[in-house]
């Protein structure tokens, strides 16, 4: 029995050791070396030794302590909490927090509870210190006793007021307000592009990047970041009594604090297992990263019953949403060819499943970001799906490599046409010199005709494939004098088809002004920046002749997207693809002065469109010069309902803005265009 008991406890102190290292990985540096699915493995392998052999748990176990240790490169001052920030503790399906709910009915004496159910967020927990309605002071919830001040930083967020609103006619002499500091996911990948641009390493996730942006030494670094926060909580505070987790929510609201909508009370476990459910499903449609939900005992009085444990409030839990990453081998390592020429790796992956959908390949960026991430051919990587964008590998399993890996090599020459590759100094991309490239023209063209270019249905990649592959489109103007007999003659493209495709040709002849900029696959130049552009210069006439200059008056646009189009308005070839174009045919509509309703005007969309795609309509109400936006706001001026609308359509609800129908949505762009 004793050298079980020395076995057990051996264990205990390698998992001590281990958690207490991935702690440091991730709450001190920043980079964390496991997912969250496998700390929890390890973390709850721990409290189950503990739990069966309570004789062995040793009060710095870290089951025992409330949160992480504080950073000692952190050049600010330590700030006490009132009230410990305490964590939470973790359940990982239904059975878990039904088991939760018995415990809470147990203790209360109650056969159905009411809970408030809020939306787990991926940020950094903060305290917010109020003094007679003033902000003076902010601390990370550290290791929730002891806090990192960083007031200046908190202080350029612009979604924590500097003074509070009145409550009940009064302010507060004091209010310590907890919240979640985090960026939308818009943000983050804006900012992660222009930081590939640049050719700078990325950031790692939309977590790491909110700690590390409020640990900034410079409040103007945080101030560039865009970072927003949901209050939530309150520790030791004066001049607020409620009674409710509700009540709370709705006092944080009045003084003017920045809280969720997206929570719902729900009276019995049933109606919180259905929201959970509900919002796993539309996680993806959220405009924040959210891995979970919080369940939490609305009423106080049954909290105080209730009370804490040393690590965790017993009235309160995390209910985790199924893992967005999983387990898979790189096959091999291959190179895209790009429209401008870029190389960029993309990992061949053993197909693996994650949360429905089969993974067969990811994105690697750039031949740095395999060097950082050491990502060799033959690896065990963890595979990541964030919505429908492409995966992406987060690291490799370096403790499951042999000897058979291999390194990935940036080819010198490109795979489609053996030109030269170059990589300018100071830029991460490699680029095939060859503009006539058979890889850049499928994708230049594949652009062209795009949903959000000229939008010609029925011109998908196999065709464009096939039209390059054998010499009849050399260029994106060859599209216009295609004819009936050569496509016929192609795989999959019957008379029938072809005689469809001649009319939809033909049909995108006539283009908006902002289309055709975006169609032409300038640097730099997305949907909404072109569409500024376009709202600008009006007309092609007057955007070609355009300096650097008087793009720089653009707003929005810098000098690197300035001098991209300057780059590329000079090359000859690019002129004269516009002439071609312009040569057969095309009519390039100008932009009409936006004096109309929807000049400016926000949209949001939520649910499924029926006549159209999302890319369909977002391209409409650029056309009138709308705007669409990703989450719903109270600057959000319409939102679109479609079939099975997701939490945005209650969002609007609470915020009392204009609903459309799909009909409606038809009816009011039609008269605007």
């Amino acid at each position: 029995m004793e050298r079980v008991k020395n076995r057990v406890q051996e264990e205990m102190q390698r998992l001590r050791r281990e958690i207490e290292r991935h702690d440091h990985l991730y709450y001190i540096l920043d980079q964390p070396e496991i997912s969250d699915t496998e700390y929890d493995t390890l973390f709850r392998k721990l409290q189950r030794l503990e739990a069966d052999y309570p004789e062995l748990c040793t009060p710095d176990s870290p089951t025992q302590r409330v949160g992480a240790p504080l950073t000692g490169r952190f050049a600010l001052a330590t700030i006490i909490h009132s009230l410990p920030m305490l964590s939470l503790s973790n359940a990982f399906n239904e059975a878990e927090i039904r088991a939760f709910d018995r415990r809470v009915q147990q203790e209360v004496k109650e056969s159905e509870i009411t809970y408030v159910v809020e939306p787990k967020l991926d940020g950094l927990s903060v305290e917010l210190i109020y003094r007679d309605g003033r902000f003076v002071q902010g601390a990370t919830r550290g290791d929730g006793i002891n806090g990192e001040d960083v007031t200046a930083n908190l202080r350029t967020i612009k979604s924590i007021p500097l003074h509070l609103h009145k409550l009940h006619g009064k302010i507060p002499p004091l209010v310590a307000v907890r919240g979640e500091v985090y960026i939308d996911r818009a943000d983050f990948d804006r900012i992660n592009q222009q930081r590939q641009r640049e050719g700078l390493s990325l950031f790692a996730n939309p977590r790491n990047f909110a700690a590390g942006s409020l640990r900034q030494l410079d409040p103007n670094v945080t101030a560039m970041r865009r970072l927003k926060i949901f209050c939530y909580d309150i520790g030791n505070s004066e001049g607020i009594t409620v009674e409710t987790q509700h009540d709370l929510l709705i006092s944080l609201s009045h003084l003017g604090l920045r809280v969720n909508r997206l929570y719902r009370i729900c009276r019995g476990i049933d109606a919180v297992i259905s929201f959970y459910q509900q919002l796993e499903n539309e996680r993806d449609d959220l405009p924040y990263e959210t891995d979970g939900v919080v369940i939490k005992v609305d009423n106080f009085s049954y909290r105080r019953v209730l009370g804490t444990v040393s690590r965790s409030p017993r009235w309160a839990i995390a209910a985790k949403f199924t893992a967005k990453e999983g387990i898979t081998s790189v096959k091999d390592i291959r190179v895209r060819v790009g429209r401008t020429g870029v190389l960029t790796p993309i990992a061949i992956l053993e197909p693996v499943r994650i949360r429905g959908v089969e993974i067969s390949h990811a994105t690697l960026h750039n031949e740095d970001e395999v060097r950082r991430k050491d990502i060799r051919i033959g690896d065990s990587v963890v595979v990541q799906r964030a919505g429908d964008v492409i995966p992406k590998i987060i690291r490799p399993l370096i403790n499951l490599r042999g000897s058979t890996e291999r390194f990935f090599i940036m080819p010198t020459q490109c795979p489609h046409c053996n030109a030269a590759i170059t990589r300018i100094a100071g830029e991460a991309a490699h680029r095939c010199t060859n503009i006539s490239c058979p890889a850049r023209i499928k994708e230049s063209i594949s652009h062209f005709v795009s949903k959000s270019g000229l939008d010609i249905v029925g011109f998908g990649f196999h065709l464009v494939d096939q039209l390059v592959e054998k010499g009849i489109v050399k260029r994106v103007s060859d599209i216009f004098h295609l004819t009936q007999h050569q496509l016929s003659g192609l795989e999959r493209m019957g008379e029938k088809s072809a005689t469809k495709l001649i009319t939809a040709i033909e049909e995108s002849k006539r283009v908006p002004f902002v289309r055709f900029l975006f169609a032409m696959g300038i640097p730099f130049v997305g949907e909404h920046t072109a569409a500024t552009i376009a709202d600008y210069f009006r007309d092609l006439k007057h955007f070609l002749m355009a300096t650097d200059e008087e793009l720089r008056q653009v707003p929005g646009i810098g000098p690197r997207t300035a001098a991209g189009i300057i780059a590329y308005l000079k090359q000859p070839a690019n002129k004269q693809v516009i002439d071609e174009l312009l040569a057969a045919g095309v009519i390039i509509t100008e932009r009409e002065r936006l004096l109309e309703e929807l000049a400016g005007k926000r949209f949001v969309f939520t649910g499924t469109l029926q006549s159209m795609t999302r890319a369909e309509a977002t391209a409409k109400v650029n056309d009138v010069g709308g705007r669409v936006a990703s989450s719903v706001s109270t600057d959000t001026d319409y939102i679109v309902v479609g079939k099975n609308p997701g939490a945005k359509y209650q969002q609007a609800i609470n915020l009392k803005i204009t609903l459309l129908t799909e009909a409606d949505f038809i009816a009011l762009i039609t008269e605007n265009e």
